[in-house]
């Protein structure tokens, strides 16, 4: 029978409770997390989001109702208690806070009694996933996501106290906003009193804060929800939250100092870890080059070596093809592993094949100096040597090239380089190395439309200089764009916007808009550019991923309250679900069921 709290009020949190606080008294509350009932003696865990504390009920400190009672207490039970604080009776246990104390307990009220849970409440739960999100409310009970989510909280509180005290203003934007079909597909909200009409859900606050430019506020920043209908991997999710802001009369620099600052603040506060500034800056292109991604983990070497000029005459027709095709040659230097075993190196020809390469060529040094080679036997030994040296090959080192179109071959050497980085344990899971990466292209082409799209979004500026390629050579063109990647996890990125008239016509004839479609689709930004814009950046971090980061998680459903599967459903709300009928009938819709 649950009892009331009338007349109790509590005074600490488990954990809160300190061996200086030894002979006081104080009133707890919390769920139970085991009981051991040793005859004379109970013994209780106590937990609330702060940690655990030992209860002790012996007949004598508690009255023989009571300590009945406390004999019946199982796993999340939720109960008060009022007692004494005492030095540990039996052994310190190091490992709790409160190892060193616990309470003797004076009066015990159970506030509510519980079924046994489908599974333990307990760190590093092994329990399926599928189990954990259908009971979510037990799941988030468990001390590891509740760290993970008072982390979040603390990262929220410190952004919104750095950037108040750096001039930004903290304004919403709406959550019902006009569908723009460029970039992922827009989730639909049908009116009721427009029928036939639909808002979209925010994919970004983008077009809004450019408006807050335009408008005179200076700096804006907002913590904001954004929805986005597309597959899910493992760190993406329908809704996801974003630090926004956009700041007036910047150029790339100003962006990126307030930018390293935060993120010192940031980490020193919320984890007590150093960021070292200012943060190392690669251009795009550079990144590609030397780790074959444009979100390269650089806590470790493994570099991409390009030898496209020392095969484009070999007799390997494999090299010599992929360069005659207007492809290039490259290759990792995996350094002593030359003695790796040959079903190891048909797995990582594999991984290879499934970026959608043909193969992978491989040539191991061995100790003596000779070769063992998928291809050795097609070039001159003079051939050989001189790609080792390219290579930076030494006896023991074994070498993995790709050969094609040169995009192909920077997404398999970029992802192979992470693989073998993650079997041979290469990265530091507590080093924090942050790079930028800057100068994105400002255009890439698409195969499907036949024509460029924005590699960003269209409002992204160019690099002056190469304002004359627009014309002659458009996927030259590099943006004032940057990304802050951090262990080869982009968490944020931004550009420099478009503000000039002319040059934002320019864009969107690149990008294959007439001006009609233009002003249909963008009209509301277009026309307040008339009256007076000022040259505007801004930048967007996923906090999501930024928290899974920081708090060691491998995937962002550690760090949200109550996340989605890769089907985009709920298992504990059950949500998407079908509606009634009057519902439907309110909005104008008919469901159309497909054959």
């Amino acid at each position: 029978m649950a009892e009331s709290m009338r007349g109790l009020h509590r005074s600490h949190r488990c954990a809160e409770v300190t061996k200086e606080m030894i002979g006081n008294e104080v009133t707890l509350m919390g769920w139970v997390q085991k009981s051991r009932n040793k005859g004379g003696i109970v013994f209780v865990d106590l937990r609330d989001r702060s940690g655990l504390i030992q209860l002790i009920f012996e007949n004598g400190s508690i009255d023989e109702a009571g300590f009945e009672k406390a004999g019946k207490l199982r796993s999340e039970f939720v109960i008060a208690v009022v007692g004494k604080v005492e030095a540990r009776s039996g052994a310190v246990n190091p490992n709790m806070a409160t190892g060193e104390i616990e309470i003797r307990v004076r009066e015990l009220r159970i506030l509510s009694e519980a079924e046994t849970p489908p599974f333990p409440i307990e760190e590093n739960s092994k329990t399926k996933d599928e189990v954990r999100l259908k009971y979510r409310y037990l799941d988030l009970r468990r001390p590891d996501l509740q760290r993970n989510l008072m982390l979040r909280s603390r990262v929220a509180t410190l952004t919104r106290q750095f950037f108040a005290q750096e001039g930004f203003l903290e304004i919403e934007t709406p959550m019902l906003t006009k569908s723009t079909p460029e970039g992922a597909r827009d989730y639909l909200v049908p009116s009721r009193v427009h029928p036939g009409s639909f808002y979209a859900l925010p994919q970004s606050p983008q077009i809004f804060k450019q408006l807050l430019m335009c408008a005179g506020y200076d700096r804006y920043i907002q913590i904001a929800r954004c929805f986005r209908d597309e597959d899910l991997r493992a760190d993406r999710q329908p809704e996801f939250t974003q630090i926004d802001m956009e700041l007036s009369f910047v150029d790339v620099d100003d962006v990126i100092d307030v930018n390293e600052r935060f993120l010192a603040y940031l980490f020193k506060e919320a984890l007590g870890a150093e960021v070292s500034l200012p943060i190392q800056r690669i251009t795009w292109q550079e990144a590609m080059d030397r780790f074959g991604s444009d979100k390269p983990d650089m806590r470790f070497g493994m570099e991409l070596h390009d030898v496209t000029d020392v095969v484009k005459d070999c007799g390997f027709a494999v090299f010599k093809g992929a360069v005659e095709q207007g492809g290039s040659v490259r290759g990792i230097n995996v350094k002593g592993q030359a003695g790796m075993p040959r079903k190891k190196i048909d797995k990582l020809v594999e991984f290879a094949k499934g970026y959608g390469a043909k193969g992978l060529a491989y040539l191991a040094v061995n100790e003596d100096g000779s070769y063992k080679s998928s291809f050795a036997k097609f070039m001159t030994e003079e051939e050989l040597s001189g790609l080792v040296k390219a290579m930076e090959g030494e006896p023991g080192d074994l070498l993995l090239f790709a050969a094609d179109k040169t995009k192909l071959v920077y997404d398999v050497l970029g992802g192979l380089r992470l693989e073998l980085g993650k079997q041979l344990e290469l990265m530091d899971k507590n080093e924090f190395r942050f790079v930028w990466v800057t100068e994105f292209p400002l255009l890439e082409w698409s195969e499907e439309e036949e024509r460029y799209t924005a590699m960003h979004h269209p409002f992204t500026m160019l690099m002056e200089e190469d304002l004359p390629l627009l014309d002659t050579d458009p996927g030259k063109v590099r943006a004032k764009a940057y990304d802050i990647v951090l262990n080869g996890n982009e968490i944020g990125g931004g550009s420099v916007r478009i503000f000039q008239n002319d040059i934002q016509e320019k864009m969107f004839e690149v990008l294959g808009f007439t001006k009609e479609a233009a002003y249909k689709q963008f009209g509301f930004l277009l026309n307040a550019f008339k009256y007076g814009v000022p040259p505007h950046a801004g930048l967007a971090y996923g906090l999501d991923r930024l928290v899974m980061l920081m708090a060691g998680a491998d995937s962002i459903r550690e760090v949200i309250a109550f996340p989605k599967v890769k089907d985009a459903s709920c298992l504990m709300s059950e949500a998407p679900s079908e509606v009634s009928e009057a519902q439907l009938e309110e909005l104008d819709l008919e469901i159309r069921h497909k054959e």
